[in-house]
């Protein structure tokens, strides 16, 4: 193409959403920062409602819904079935749409990768490729992915996206460093963390109408846990410590949904607890409000090794918030709370060691205030998004000079 046209990228990204719909929006961020700069954007995504194949524009982003219903809560069966329907029908755009000058793939699940390689072998297209979960890693260590030829498969089929990928972006540290475990250069790999939406979590006057609204006591300590109650997010630890706070006056906020979430609410009723909260979930503006009335935030995986490389949203939206965090991977995650001061570790195996940092914020008002002030300033600094959406324009413009 020629010099000074931007490009016309074609980002796929299973999972899109806007910041009206619940779940995480860095997709879409980023989408706008590269329309800023010039380019034009289409994202291929799945509209997850049944609804035929459409295409709308949204803030200036051209999004393609493919039909192809998704839910967490699908069987796993049903679940490899939509990743493999996506993949194909995402390949068939890639062959026979417009050919973009781009793309960008953005995981999970590694089939992502599937139309991405397919347009670089089949059209010479460059792509992008972003690791927001190493799998197969994931999904083995889990006991998920347990057959043996799938599984080298899988390993064989992640090294050829790292391959042939123009490069890569690693959500965290500890993924950066497994994509450099599997032999690619250390030029091609650049982490850019999850963002922090400073402008949408923000800390403020606590509202005593909404307290009020929800259900809650005005002065209880609120501890709040928001976002996906999957099998890898350590939902069972978190019911395990709430036995050992016999206070009446601390409070557990729940918001999110997802595959263990009927289970503990379940277990919360079995073991008579009257201080937890299930409100579901709610776009973005609505969380934040709930957020806000909150103390201290979770930020919990399963006791896998693999899952402390994740980058969660909660996290990023928590420093935001201006709220401490207590989390319980002995990874970067620790590294970064204990660091920079604005957070607590739990230890992973033993929930009575959560329980005892959530009192210990409970019974130290100054210490959890200033773990949150310190947080909120390492979002505005840090990881704010319109520091790190710049950063991934930067390395697209730096792509399109190395690409002509």
């Amino acid at each position: 193409s020629m010099p000074n046209v931007n490009m016309r990228i074609l980002y796929i990204h299973q999972y899109f959403n806007t910041p009206l719909d619940p779940g995480g929006t860095r997709s879409y961020w980023i989408a706008k920062k590269l329309i800023a700069a010039g380019h034009k954007v289409t994202m291929l995504t799945t509209g997850r409602d049944g609804k035929p194949t459409r295409k709308v524009i949204i803030d200036g982003i051209e999004v393609i819904y493919l039909n192809v219903p998704y839910d967490n809560k699908m069987s796993i069966f049903k679940r490899l079935l939509a990743f493999v329907k996506f993949m194909l029908q995402s390949s068939f755009k890639v062959l026979f749409g417009p050919k973009p000058d781009l793309i960008i793939a953005t995981s999970t699940p590694l089939t992502i990768g599937f139309p991405a390689l397919v347009g670089k072998i089949v059209k010479n297209i460059p792509f992008l490729f972003e690791v927001r979960d190493l799998w197969p890693e994931v999904p083995v260590q889990m006991g998920g992915l347990t057959n043996g030829p799938l599984i080298k498969l899988a390993y064989w089929f992640e090294k050829k996206i790292y391959k042939n990928a123009e490069h890569i972006v690693a959500l965290s540290p500890g993924m950066a460093q497994g994509v450099l475990k599997t032999g690619i250069p250390k030029d091609k790999v650049t982490t850019i963390p999850n963002m922090s939406k400073i402008d949408e979590f923000k800390p403020l006057p606590i509202s005593k109408e909404k307290i009020q609204a929800l259900g809650l006591k005005q002065d209880s300590f609120k501890v709040v846990y928001f976002g996906t109650m999957g099998i890898a997010n350590g939902m069972e630890y978190i019911v395990d410590a709430i036995q050992f706070i016999e206070e009446e006056d601390v409070e557990f906020v729940f918001l999110g949904g997802g595959a263990r979430e009927e289970i503990i609410k379940q277990k919360c009723e079995e073991l008579g607890f009257n201080n937890v909260f299930f409100y579901g979930m709610m776009p973005m503006a609505e969380l934040a409000k709930i957020v806000n009335v909150c103390h201290v935030s979770l930020v919990t995986f399963q006791n896998i090794p693999i899952l402390g490389t994740n980058s969660p949203n909660k996290l990023f939206d928590t420093l935001s918030a201006g709220k401490a965090i207590i989390v319980n991977s002995n990874g970067w995650t620790r590294k970064l709370v204990e660091d920079h001061q604005c957070g607590l570790y739990a230890e992973p195996t033993d929930p009575k060691s959560l329980a005892n940092q959530i009192l210990k914020l409970k019974e130290n008002p100054e210490l959890c205030a200033k773990l949150g002030r310190n947080g909120r300033k390492l979002a505005e600094n840090t990881f704010d998004k319109t520091i790190l959406c710049q950063q991934f324009a930067n390395l697209v413009s730096n792509l399109e000079k190395k690409i002509n």
